[in-house]
């Protein structure tokens, strides 16, 4: 059983029309290839929807005898997001017309070495007919492993907007769901295998020190950057030692979002980003209609129009040539180090979520943030 990947027998016969078959019907809801199939009209707002319940981060575009036509991953939405492509519009606008596949029966041991040659997570696997009969993906293959990245997550804002729920509890330590908000964070990282966090306190930082400790009930290790003064969202990452040559990853201490951290700092690797900076869309509706004018002439005129614009998500991935423009001892935000990056001629990119997030700034977020907390997390 061990020696090949699969052990799967083909379908007999394939549904009608994957469109109009429940994912549920098409394969057993368990399997890997049932969660992953999807047609080529399927919206790329429907397929990031299922991304957000799915334990797998592929689609496998088949036609209607479950032919293999092309696959959609998380990376392929996060282009088409970028490039402008609109959620409505279908996963084929987006998807590989050409990935990379391997034959029912392939031996286990050739199919590691090839993912990991290709640096891939993530591969189908067909039939003598180019059918879909199971999906691999690596995590399958391997055991799980720690994460040798160091997380700074900041949590020394006083919370003003959400008085009078921090005039004795600094933000992060708000409840959601039952628990502090930054306590979700260390563990939703801590399962990712992050062990490695530095938390950045000024206001009520007691209250923090005195929840967390070391980590170790955590099974953690959690030191603490004291901010004599508040240093802003960039100030306090000054006092990290610079000794080690991995990425950090950063992260504001009232964010929840199901990102995953992995594939943001692979994403911030594989294309030599100097700093990273995850974005989330953002559209704002104009309540009138809004006329287009030309030297006193009318062009045209549109009624209530929504422009799209991408805001800043609060996550970051930063490498030792960003870290080492924070200045010391002073005030410093994320926006000015990135502007520095660029100023220095270092790359800096964009990683669009599409996975649930909620900036907790206002008393409206905290009420959504506790409301979907059980059905999200």
């Amino acid at each position: 059983m061990d020696s090949a990947v699969a052990h799967i027998t083909p379908p007999a016969h394939a549904p009608s029309s994957v469109e109009q078959v429940p994912v549920q019907q098409v394969a057993p809801p368990q399997t890997r290839l049932a969660q992953s199939l999807i047609g080529p009209d399927t919206s790329i707002h429907t397929l990031i929807e299922r991304f957000t319940a799915w334990t797998v981060q592929i689609g496998l575009v088949v036609d209607n005898q479950r032919k293999l036509i092309g696959t959609v991953t998380d990376g392929d939405i996060r282009r088409g997001l970028l490039r402008g492509i609109a959620t409505d519009a279908p996963v084929r606008a987006i998807m590989n017309p050409t990935p990379r596949t391997i034959r029912f029966g392939e031996p286990r041991g050739d199919v590691l070495a090839f993912m990991r040659r290709e640096k891939i997570k993530h591969i189908p696997v067909i039939d003598f007919a180019g059918r879909a009969v199971d999906l691999i993906t690596i995590d399958t293959l391997l055991a799980p492993h720690d994460q040798p990245y160091r997380v700074v997550l900041m949590a020394g804002g006083e919370g003003l907007r959400l008085r009078p729920l921090t005039e004795h509890t600094p933000k992060p330590m708000l409840d959601v769901g039952g628990r502090p908000i930054l306590e979700t964070i260390v563990r939703r990282l801590a399962d990712s295998g992050f062990s490695e966090f530095h938390i950045s306190v000024n206001y009520r930082a007691d209250v923090i020190r005195n929840h967390f400790g070391d980590g170790a009930p955590m099974n953690v290790d959690v030191s603490y950057i004291e901010e004599e003064m508040p240093l802003g969202t960039a100030g306090p990452l000054a006092k990290l030692s610079r000794d080690v040559s991995a990425p950090v990853l950063v992260m504001n201490g009232d964010i929840l979002s199901k990102v995953d951290p992995v594939q943001m700092i692979d994403f911030h690797r594989e294309n030599g980003a100097a700093a990273t900076m995850a974005v989330r869309s953002y559209e704002v509706q104009v309540p009138y209609g809004v006329v287009d004018i030309d030297d006193h002439e009318i062009k045209g005129l549109r009624e209530k129009p929504v422009t799209r614009h991408f805001i800043n998500a609060g996550i970051y991935v930063l490498g030792p040539e960003a870290l080492d423009l924070v200045p010391d001892d002073r005030a410093f935000d994320m926006p000015d180090l990135f502007e520095a990056c660029r100023e220095a001629g270092l790359s800096t990119l964009a990683y669009p979520l599409q996975e649930y997030w909620v900036d907790i700034g206002q008393i409206d977020d905290y009420r959504r943030a506790n409301e979907e907390f059980a059905q999200i997390f």
